[in-house]
């Protein structure tokens, strides 16, 4: 699927470079994916010339969007406490099933998700961790199709922000309000997920990290960094009659 697959670059200085992370693509090699040979972090060093890079943080396999690395030890450490610290901006998209709120405030503790391979050696009885996602809905759908015990399905397309950085804090939170993201097979509707599947050629975790924006390390200036959807989401918004801009 990689294979001399040219990652987009949104932006690159002496210190800081930030991609645009496709759907399917590990941040970095995983025991949870023994097998996988592809991941961003070598993809992207062997794209600058073997340059190394240092994750700042992650998205899941599935998520796409926006992905910044460092690019040397020193300043991964001064990003590591901006995101520490919840000093920068971290906006998605996300399509779910049902009308959403049109606003709203998740405040849902959640208890950390453990790895059986990777996570084997960690406290397995920790307390569930404070937890909170801002939202809003910018659009909806009404489709003349049955799915499960509805004659019609609704969806909304939703704006997520982050204020914590739980493990896959959003699907979870969503998933909460019952309002599950599409095409999320860990906490999604599986009946939904196959519906979009088959009607429309949706393959991919309809989660997308639309933006993020950072203090400089040495500039001190706002950068705010932002990530174009891809085909899959433009084809969807056009058959849901959705505009949107990132």
């Amino acid at each position: 699927m990689f294979e001399n697959y040219t990652l987009e670059i949104l932006y690159k200085d002496e210190y800081l470079v930030a991609i645009n992370k496709p759907s399917g693509l590990l941040v970095h090699k995983s025991m949870i994916d023994r097998h996988e040979i592809y991941y961003a972090m070598k993809m992207l060093r062997d794209q600058l010339g073997g340059a190394w890079v240092y994750p700042i943080h992650r998205l899941d396999k599935p998520t796409s969007g926006v992905l910044l690395f460092a690019l040397d030890s020193h300043t991964a450490k001064l990003m590591s406490e901006q995101f520490r610290e919840h000093s920068m901006q971290k906006s998605y998209i996300a399509v779910v099933r049902g009308y959403a709120p049109q606003r709203g405030v998740i405040e849902h503790a959640l208890k950390e998700k453990l790895d059986k391979i990777s996570d084997k050696d960690a406290k397995k009885d920790k307390e569930a961790q404070e937890a909170l996602t801002e939202f809003q809905r910018v659009a909806q759908v009404e489709i003349d199709a049955p799915v499960g015990r509805y004659e019609k399905t609704r969806y909304s397309l939703v704006e997520l922000s982050p204020k914590t950085g739980r493990k896959h804090q959003l699907r979870r939170h969503m998933k909460h309000i019952n309002h599950h993201i599409l095409g999320d097979t860990k906490y999604g509707r599986g009946e939904h997920n196959k519906f979009v599947r088959e009607r429309y050629n949706m393959h991919r975790l309809l989660l997308h990290a639309t933006s993020l924006e950072i203090e400089h390390p040495y500039t001190k200036e706002r950068v705010l960094l932002k990530a174009p959807l891809d085909e899959t989401f433009l084809a969807l918004f056009k058959e849901f009659g959705w505009k949107y801009e990132i």
